[in-house]
């Protein structure tokens, strides 16, 4: 953490002074106090503020701020920049030991006991990605779509879902989605991937999967296209549009 201006990406607790009025009349007195808040940089002159509570908790809305904002009504406060960092790192801690057992859990078919692992994980950390991999794959594991619908709709908003350091999560929890009859999501799902990874030709090979199972022939023998044109020698691609071809065959 590290409440310093800099211009590398700052994060860290910051404070503001508040006055407030106690009493009436004559009685009447200002008081003053400091109101502490958690800062972190987002991107090139966004940050996102929220009020840190003294047991340092967040809490309330988060508000998007820009530097100068920060520059003209903030002050950094180093010291519970500290506190917070050593808080953060005794959470990530706990948070750490509920996914691992959460995946113990799921790998044995346990899933509500996997599922309460990955809530206590997500109480923590409500963006973990790995949690809501986790709490999504039980929801369809049992069936409940309309609870996976909504893991569904907050993971293709965490873009960090679909990096390398996750793939196998998002491979599996793609895949189910689509076993699952959830075809719908599973083609938004991997729209939103190709997106972010366009050169990634097993994306394109898996929404051209979801793409024909939507019944959209089309858009499934252009995404094979595209992973053929990034890896030719892609051998599921390569089966996937001759089956293709035979089934125009058929139909012509």
């Amino acid at each position: 953490m590290n409440g310093a201006m800099s211009e590398q990406r700052m994060s860290g607790v910051f404070f503001q002074k508040v006055q407030s009025s106690i009493g009436t009349g004559t009685t009447a007195r200002k008081t003053e106090k400091y109101v502490y808040f958690f800062v972190q940089e987002r991107d090139a002159d966004t940050l996102e503020l929220q009020t840190l509570a003294p047991d340092n908790t967040l809490f309330g809305e988060r508000k998007t701020i820009s530097r100068d904002e920060l520059l003209e009504g903030y002050l950094p406060e180093p010291q519970k920049s500290l506190e917070f960092a050593r808080h953060l790192a005794s959470q990530q801690q706990e948070v750490q030991k509920a996914v691992a057992r959460g995946d113990k859990f799921y790998k044995r078919g346990q899933t509500y006991s996997a599922e309460y692992e990955y809530g206590k994980a997500l109480e923590l950390e409500e963006e973990n990605v790995r949690a809501n991999f986790g709490i999504g794959l039980c929801y369809i594991a049992r069936g409940e779509k309309d609870k996976a619908r909504l893991v569904f709709e907050r993971l293709v908003e965490l873009e960090a879902a679909f990096s390398d350091e996750h793939k196998h999560l998002f491979n599996e929890f793609g895949i189910s989605l689509r076993k699952a009859g959830m075809h719908a999501e599973a083609l938004s799902y991997y729209a939103r991937a190709v997106a972010l990874a366009p050169r990634d030709e097993n994306l394109h090979h898996n929404m051209a999967r979801a793409a024909f199972e939507m019944g959209q022939a089309d858009l499934a023998a252009q995404h094979l296209a595209d992973c053929l044109k990034l890896n030719p020698e892609h051998p599921e691609a390569r089966q996937f549009v001759e089956y293709l071809k035979r089934k125009q065959q058929a139909w012509g």
